[in-house]
């Protein structure tokens, strides 16, 4: 995980970094106390109470960035029914910009859990399953009039068996721009689940979407190449 995380026992510095607490508060909390116990005691209470707060507010940007991807995937279904090219593309780079904040928030959350001893609780928890793929060879085939077995006595016969596969044609790249439209839905609906804090799935997760996107497009262009729309 591509994170601020320190090696080792956290330094000063590194808090102040993460953790909006002052140099007052993480030097008493180190123990720069001597026979203050009472003293040392009140601000490890203190600077416990600034990390668990600062650990609600890392959760609620996660679960904004989930929220955030729900509501992309429900737009993304909508453009790519409207075939609105620029839009889906506006809103895969808007995801990729979710994450990345993300990212740095969950490198933040596992500095404070560092810090609270919480690090074996996180640790239990899955990881998302691998995000699955498609490729242009699970789709629907498109029938084609120069196929192995076909056979034309002249041009019009050609003519003839083109007309006969139009339906054919149509409904295969309607199956086959659908497949990919609700494949692309469906991973960003996943990534969404997870509130991109797991950081490998979320860059599987949109990695795959912009493939999924990169073959929606592809799609478009041969079913315009065959029917002319």
């Amino acid at each position: 995980m591509d994170s601020r995380l320190p090696v080792g026992r956290p330094r000063i510095e590194d808090l102040l970094e993460a953790v909006p607490i002052t140099v007052a508060d993480l030097r008493g909390a180190v123990g720069l106390f001597e026979e203050d116990t009472a003293g040392m005691l009140r601000a490890s209470i203190k600077t416990a109470e600034r990390a668990f707060a600062e650990l609600n507010v890392c959760d609620s940007v996660i679960d904004e960035a989930g929220a955030r991807g729900e509501d992309a995937a429900g737009r993304l279904r909508q453009l790519l029914t409207r075939e609105a090219r620029q839009e889906v593309l506006a809103e895969l780079t808007a995801l990729d910009v979710i994450a990345r904040e993300v990212r740095q928030t969950v490198a933040t959350l596992h500095l404070l859990n560092r810090i609270l001893d919480r690090e074996s609780a996180v640790e239990d928890d899955a990881s998302p399953a691998d995000v699955s793929r498609l490729r242009e060879t699970d789709l629907r085939v498109v029938p084609s009039t120069y196929g192995d077995d076909a056979e034309y006595v002249d041009l019009l016969a050609m003519a003839n068996r083109g007309t006969e596969l139009a339906p054919q044609l149509e409904e295969a790249h309607r199956e086959r721009l659908s497949a990919v439209a609700e494949h692309l839905v469906a991973v960003v609906q996943r990534a969404a689940k997870t509130g991109f804090a797991d950081e490998r799935f979320a860059q599987e997760a949109l990695r795959e979407a912009r493939a999924a996107h990169a073959l929606w497009l592809r799609c478009l262009e041969q079913r315009q190449h065959d029917l002319g729309k």
